[in-house]
């Protein structure tokens, strides 16, 4: 009978430390895949904001929520099958659709570029201004869920090619961790921007001294703030979307701009005691300056194709 028994907790005990391998092996996937997809995390993080501007400040923390709960949805339910599918079936199509991600965040980093040179007159539309409150909160909770699956698909199919060597039960773990934690980063981020003008205006009303001065700020600083965002994110769409494109010329042996980056990263690596940073800096530079040239002709085949005109009223 002990022998038995102890057998059994013997049992037991592989069993344990094939989980605990199994779970170190999730989330140093999971790790490594959400990191690959931070440049998308941070557009999606200065692109919603937007959709919470307008409305009565009771309305912003319900309207962030419906559109985290969208794009859980978004994730879960339609692309992380999506992806498994893809991993089981096709895995030779993940790096093609990666370098069809990554020019298509090259193409809306050169656009948002463009839009600063090309000033636009802003006109109110009659069908927005007709429609209700009720009515226009639906109407913009559905569009920041629209774009977001554009953003979500991104971050799994970036996600997917960084575990693609992992088994599909690994990888479709990882993607799950990934898709509900950076939804619940993006939208607590957002959260606590889109109440930060309520937050800072509260402070300044009560409180000391230092405690005005800081809701002052912070009211302050929430232009500069949206704007550094997009900034930031502008650039991060530029870096990895270019990183993407060199990795796939890389993996397809189409040379030499993938071995001249590789080059210049690995002599800027050699700098002692800042090596690691200055070979990061290089190849995000350089990857921006590929994923800018790229988006830029893609910006101008587009914009070469001629608009339908609008039907009149």
């Amino acid at each position: 009978m002990a022998s038995g028994l102890a057998a059994l907790l013997d049992d037991i005990a592989g069993i344990a430390k094939l989980a605990a391998a199994s779970l170190d092996d999730v989330a140093g996937a999971a790790g490594k895949a959400g990191t690959k997809a931070v440049g998308v995390v941070v557009d999606d993080t200065a692109v919603t904001p937007g959709y919470a501007v307008g409305f009565s400040p009771d309305r912003e923390l319900p309207i962030v929520a419906r559109i985290a709960i969208g794009s859980l949805k978004n994730k879960l339910i339609f692309l992380l099958p999506g992806a498994m599918l893809l991993s089981a079936f096709a895995p030779w199509a993940v790096t093609p659709i990666l370098m069809l991600g990554g020019t298509y965040l090259c193409f809306e980093a050169s656009e948002k570029i463009l839009e600063v040179f090309v000033t636009h007159e802003a006109v109110d539309e009659p069908e927005e201004l007709a429609l209700s409150s009720k009515e226009l909160e639906k109407q913009k909770v559905d569009g920041a869920i629209r774009t977001d699956l554009i953003l979500s698909a991104e971050i799994m199919a970036i996600s997917l090619g960084s575990v693609t060597d992992k088994p599909l039960l690994t990888q479709g773990v990882a993607l799950l961790i990934v898709g509900v934690l950076l939804t619940i980063a993006v939208y607590g981020a957002v959260a606590v921007i889109v109440k930060m003008d309520d937050i800072g205006l509260h402070m300044s009303r009560g409180g000391g001294r230092l405690s005005r001065g800081v809701g002052r700020g912070l009211v302050k600083a929430m232009p500069f703030l949206l704007e550094g965002l997009t900034v930031v994110g502008t650039a991060a769409m530029l870096w990895v979307g270019g990183g993407i494109i060199v990795h796939g010329l890389e993996h397809f042996h189409l040379t030499p701009v993938p071995v001249w980056i590789e080059a210049a990263s690995h002599w800027a690596a050699a700098a002692p005691g800042v090596g690691p940073l200055t070979g990061w800096l290089v190849f995000a530079a350089a990857s921006s300056v590929v994923g800018l040239i790229i988006g830029a002709v893609v910006v101008g085949v587009i914009h070469l194709i001629p608009q339908r005109p609008r039907a009149a009223a």
